[in-house]
């Protein structure tokens, strides 16, 4: 592999890695948040237990999710210093505010956070988590908006002098339709991992509990109980509202990148009215949509990218057509295309890659919401499954929607090439601002050097994911133990530090150490 393709896979692999730990961070925070809210609200006992537990899974994951974000910062300046120089104007104000105000405002919060219990007032306590949670939201909308600008550029201009966007018009990088769409879509997937992870590991241990002859009377059999309920219902309420955002993004996507979405349906030819694939098959390998052959459900397509059943959705073979004739048949003929140069541009996105990661999202989806289903019917009416099928197949699930999250993240990303900056169609074409992935990578740099960070970033990162799933597996495990510092029922409901903890004067358990919750 030449330069370029090592430079992908790198980005790819850590970039999957790390947005494995974005939704759930972004989803248990929102949770979280919701548990610690109903203890202040409630007094009671298992929202405490609750909020204590999450928690901790919640900082455990914060922490794995910052140190390898760190990484795709570097990597910019390091293997893409030119899509740095090409996008810095847009992306400078973005990264900025993202960096200064919403991480900033999320880690100095969530320190409070950790270090308040018992030491801050309650109320300003539950303060601290929400600034901190809507920091995480706000960061989260900084990024895609970045990156829905690489998707649909808005709001500059081109520099005569360098071909470089100036950014003329932050307010319309910042409401970009494409950023919208695709935060809402992300907010409410990272909601159903969320909830996949409270029912699997909920019914495990309700399960567990059963088996043991445990009473179901005590307030831990209400924490897991409580637990499974509440992510069941988030589950299921943002499956539901993952397929309209869904909807939203996809009808944007055949406004703005239509080869995208007809290579995730392998629509080789236009349709009028078009059919929606079930399977397809053929030789996707080869990215050939001249010999793929699909099952298909007529008419849907059409109404999934226009919202009526009848209109044409153009396919594969014409747009690649279209897009050679107006951006060109062959990449230009200069040394910053690298070995790409003078070759043949395939503007048509890797078939399989497009096509089976769009069903994988869905798929997966869907399976988290069935799993979502059988939580909430197996534990109605204080009900305690004991199925080792039902309990372990849901604990299995968990990883669904890790899945259809990572499915999307690629299938995004890898559908707009061989663009980095893909043009926006709403802009004549002599206006129009784009760049070419081939162009984006650094100059000077071997595919030596890149392959040694790689396989170094590899190898840390599944040091990293061990550390973290043994962490996570430690306090599972442990459950809500009654070592955990937590309340009893009873606190000062105004004022200073709670004093209503067995163990100290100041509101804390002797062995309360702030970091064993932290950690």
């Amino acid at each position: 592999m030449d330069v370029l393709d090592v430079a992908r896979w790198q980005f790819g692999i850590t970039t999957v890695y790390h947005f494995l730990m974005v939704p759930l961070t972004i989803g248990l925070g929102i949770l979280v948040v919701v548990m610690h809210t109903m203890w202040v609200r409630t007094d009671k006992p298992e929202w405490l237990r609750m909020t204590r537990f999450w928690g901790r899974i919640y900082l455990i994951n914060f922490v794995l999710g910052v140190a390898t974000g760190l990484v795709q910062e570097f990597q910019f300046g390091l293997a893409w210093s030119e899509y740095s120089r090409f996008v810095g104007d847009v992306f400078g104000s973005l990264l900025a505010l993202e960096a200064l105000l919403a991480f900033f405002l999320e880690s100095t919060f969530l320190g409070l956070w950790i270090f308040g219990w018992g030491r801050i007032p309650k109320k300003v306590h539950l303060a601290a988590l929400w600034a901190a949670v809507i920091g995480s939201i706000v960061s989260a909308y900084f990024i895609i908006a970045a990156n829905s600008w690489m998707q649909h550029p808005v709001g500059v201009e081109v520099d005569d002098a360098t071909g470089r966007p100036l950014q003329v018009d932050f307010l319309a990088v910042l409401t970009n339709n494409t950023a919208l769409a695709a935060f809402s879509h992300a907010i409410v997937a990272a909601l159903m991992v969320a909830g996949a992870l409270l029912v699997g590991i909920g019914l495990w241990h309700l399960r567990k509990r059963k088996l043991a002859g445990r009473s179901p009377e005590d307030v831990d059999h209400s924490v897991w109980r409580r637990s499974v309920r509440l992510g069941g219902y988030v589950s299921l309420a943002a499956f539901l509202l993952t397929a309209v955002t869904g909807d939203w993004q996809g009808k944007l996507m055949y406004e703005q990148q239509p080869l995208k979405m007809s290579s995730a349906e392998a629509l080789c030819e236009t349709e009028a009215p078009a059919s929606f694939s079930i399977f397809a098959f053929g030789k996707f390998g080869s990215n050939e949509c001249d010999d793929v052959h699909s099952i298909t459900v007529p008419y849907i397509l059409s109404y999934l990218a226009h919202g009526d059943f009848s209109t044409a959705v153009p396919g594969v073979n014409e747009l690649q057509e279209e897009y050679a004739a107006v951006y060109g048949e062959t990449y230009p003929d200069d040394p910053s295309f690298g070995a790409k140069a003078g070759e043949p541009i395939d503007y048509t996105p890797l078939l399989a890659v497009t096509y089976w990661n769009f069903r994988l999202m869905i798929g997966m989806g869907a399976l988290s919401a069935g799993v979502a289903a059988y939580a909430l019917w197996s534990t109605r009416k204080g009900r305690v499954p004991t199925s080792r099928i039902g309990v372990y197949g849901a604990l299995l699930a968990v990883a669904a929607p890790f899945v259809a999250n990572a499915s999307g993240w690629i299938f995004t990303e890898m559908g707009r090439q061989p663009f980095v900056v893909y043009p926006n169609p709403d802009v004549p074409v002599e206006d129009q601002v784009y760049f070419f992935t081939a162009q984006a990578v650094s100059p000077g740099i071997s595919a030596a050097e890149v392959w040694t960070s790689l396989i170094t970033l590899t190898l840390v990162y599944g040091a990293l994911a061990v550390v973290e799933l043994w962490l996570i597996g430690r306090f599972v495990r442990r459950g809500v133990t009654t070592g955990d510092g937590a309340p009893v029922p009873g606190h000062t409901p105004e004022g200073g530090p709670d004093d209503d903890v067995p163990g100290g004067s100041d509101g804390r358990r002797a062995d309360d150490d702030v970091l064993s919750f932290a950690y």
